[in-house]
C-alpha cells in the first residue's frame, strides 16, 4: 500500500524577483502540468505574509514514488532551470500521511 505524502517547499528568491519567478512558473504551465500528473492531488503556490522574497509551494502526492516520477518530467526540468536563475535557498519538508 502506498502512503500519500505532503511536501512543503519554501523558496527564498533573489530580492525583488519573486513575482517574476511566479509569473514564469505560470507562463510555462509548470503548475498546471504538475497538477495533471496521475499521482498529484495538490500543487499550489502561496505568497507568505511574513516575507517579500519567499515563495511557498504545497504539494500532495499519492505516494513517494509519484513524487519521484514528478522529478523526471519536462515541466520539472523547466522549474529546475528557473530555480537556478531565481532561487537562493529552498527549504523542503516531506510528511507521510495516514489514509
Amino acid at each position: 500500500m502506498d502512503t500519500p505524502i505532503l511536501v512543503t517547499v519554501r523558496y527564498t528568491v533573489k530580492p525583488g524577483k519573486r513575482e517574476e519567478l511566479y509569473r514564469k512558473i505560470v507562463e510555462q504551465h509548470i503548475d498546471v502540468d504538475s497538477r495533471a500528473e496521475a499521482g498529484n492531488r495538490k500543487y499550489d503556490y502561496y505568497l507568505p505574509l511574513d516575507s517579500e522574497n519567499d515563495l511557498c509551494l504545497l504539494e500532495l502526492w499519492t505516494s513517494a514514488q509519484a513524487q519521484k516520477e514528478h522529478g523526471k518530467t519536462p515541466h520539472y526540468q523547466l522549474l529546475t532551470q528557473l530555480k537556478e536563475q531565481y532561487v537562493e535557498n529552498a527549504q523542503i519538508q516531506i510528511y507521510p500521511l495516514a489514509e
